[in-house]
């Protein structure tokens, strides 16, 4: 299954591949093993770690780490259009959303910050982001938020369980 973030002009954003672990009230739950490439414009790595996405029918895209990755970060959620599915003609299936710039990060030790709200404000003006997507990321980013700081479902036991699964499958 291919990960396919855009930027609002719909250009390439961050590309990797993962694997279905399974769907649940909170969404689909991608895995992606220790070495999986990730790449965008400018930019590449390989995971070191074990980490699952989440994909709701939400605007934002959480990634859950089982070891702290770059800059001790455990999760980091992507504030995002609606991931939207679709299969090519070989079966192949991809989820695509637009990257909307604000993030949501969270440390090893629990600190919990908004991330790239200059990144959002240059890009509002730069792409002409609507009115109300720009509402709605800045409220989704502040549920988000509230969420992980008080460690609320999908971001307590449920994104562990997944993890654990992922973790398991390596």
């Amino acid at each position: 299954m291919h990960v396919d973030y855009r930027k609002w002009d719909g250009s390439p954003h961050w590309q990797n591949d993962a694997h279905l672990l399974g769907v649940d009230e909170y969404g689909a739950w991608l895995g992606a093993a220790p070495g999986t490439h990730f790449e965008r414009a400018g930019a590449s790595f390989d995971v070191s770690t074990s980490v699952v996405s989440l994909f709701p029918a939400a605007g934002f895209t959480p990634s859950f780490y089982d070891q702290p990755a770059i800059d001790r970060v455990v999760v980091y959620v992507d504030i995002t259009t609606t991931p939207q599915w679709s299969q090519d003609d070989d079966g192949n299936w991809r989820v695509t959303m637009v990257d909307l710039d604000l993030d949501v990060v969270q440390r090893a030790g629990g600190m919990v910050y908004v991330d790239d709200e200059d990144e959002f404000a240059d890009h509002t003006k730069l792409f002409g982001y609507p009115d109300d997507i720009v509402r709605q990321a800045e409220a989704d980013a502040r549920r988000v938020f509230a969420l992980l700081r008080d460690g609320d479902e999908p971001f307590g036991e449920v994104s562990s369980a997944w993890l654990q699964r992922q973790v398991q499958a390596d």
